[in-house]
C-alpha cells in the first residue's frame, strides 16, 4: 500500500464505484481497492483495538483480530490476552504452537507468564485448523485447569475463545466458564 492511500469513502456519485471502497492513488485519482488492501487496512484496524493499553470495550473486535491472526494458520496455536485490572490489554501472546490437531499446553509457563506481567486477568484463545468452532473436552479441561491455576495467583480467566477461519466460539458465552 505504499502507491495509495485509503480514502474510507463510499462513492454514490459514480454508478461504477457505488458501494465500493476507494483508495486514492498518489496521483489523487480513486480507484477501486482491491481485496488485499482492504484485508491489509482491515487488520490494522483491529489491531489497534487489541493492542497495549487499549481497554477491551468490544468483544468482538477481540474475536475479529483473532481471527485475522490465527484463523488461517494449517497448525494450531494457544494465544493468551494479558490484561491489567481495568481490562487493558498488556500484551497478546502466542505461547504454544502445536500440529494440524493439537497442541501443548502447560498451565506453569501461563502462571508465568500472567505473573511476570502483572496481569489481572486473561483472555485464552486458540484455534482449530479443521474448521469445528466446538470446544472438544480437552478444551474444557483445560480452560477449569487454566482457570484453577490462575485463581490461585488471582488472575481470572475471562474467556477461552475456540477461533477458526469463519467463525470464533466463546466458551464464556456458552457458559463453560
Amino acid at each position: 500500500m505504499s502507491q495509495s492511500s485509503f480514502a474510507f469513502a463510499i462513492s454514490s456519485t459514480e454508478a461504477r464505484f457505488t458501494n465500493a471502497l476507494l483508495v486514492r492513488d498518489v496521483d489523487g485519482q480513486y480507484r477501486v481497492a482491491s481485496a488485499d488492501e482492504v484485508l491489509s487496512q482491515a487488520w490494522c484496524v483491529l489491531a489497534d483495538r487489541v493492542k497495549p493499553g487499549v481497554t477491551l470495550s468490544s468483544p468482538q473486535a477481540v474475536k475479529d483480530y483473532l481471527r485475522l491472526e490465527i484463523g488461517l494458520l494449517e497448525h494450531e496455536v494457544f494465544c493468551v490476552v494479558f490484561l491489567d485490572a481495568q481490562h487493558r490489554v498488556i500484551e497478546l501472546r502466542q505461547m504454544f504452537r502445536g500440529t494440524v490437531t493439537q497442541t501443548s499446553v502447560y498451565p506453569r509457563e501461563v502462571v508465568k507468564e500472567a505473573l511476570q506481567l502483572n496481569s489481572s486477568a486473561v483472555i485464552l484463545a486458540h484455534n482449530h485448523p479443521s474448521g469445528a468452532a466446538e470446544p472438544s473436552r480437552a478444551d474444557e479441561h483445560l480452560t477449569q485447569t487454566l482457570k484453577s491455576a490462575l485463581l490461585m495467583f488471582d488472575v481470572r480467566v475471562l474467556d477461552h475463545l475456540i477461533v477458526t477461519s469463519t467463525a470464533v466460539l466463546s466458551m464464556a458465552e456458552r457458559g463453560l466458564i
